[in-house]
């Protein structure tokens, strides 16, 4: 088992920046992928940005490129997601998934068995 602990959401300006945690425990999770998803009312699950824990290799959706980036610490067991140059459509719940086996799939949301409890982050125009 593997437990996620999001943190670091909040509320900012159209503009702004913010740096979201997920910390995982019960078991290592080197050869894990990991990721980030958000969700915003009355819209599916979205995949922002995915990381192969043990190479480091990450990959992006759509909406993150060139705006969010996504890294790990080792030593921590923890996952970042830095967010710049928000903006108002950026407004949702954020989450963070864990899984062994996505691969090439990392983008669906169905792959993954473990998540966190989610994150509230809102952008103000």
């Amino acid at each position: 088992q593997v437990q996620l602990v999001e943190s670091g959401g909040g509320s900012v300006q159209a503009g702004g920046s913010l740096l979201l945690s997920c910390a995982a425990s019960g078991r290592t999770v080197s050869r894990f992928y990991m990721a980030w998803f958000r969700q915003a009312p009355g819209k599916e699950r979205e995949f922002v940005a995915c990381i192969a824990w043990n190479t480091g290799i990450s990959y992006y959706g759509v909406s993150a490129k060139g705006r969010f980036t996504i890294s790990r610490d080792n030593a921590k067991n923890t996952m970042y997601l830095q967010m710049n140059g928000l903006n108002p459509e950026d407004t949702a719940v954020y989450y963070c998934a864990a899984d062994r086996g996505v691969g090439y799939y990392y983008s669906a949301a169905s792959n993954y068995d473990y998540w966190g409890q989610g994150t509230q982050v809102t952008v103000s125009s």
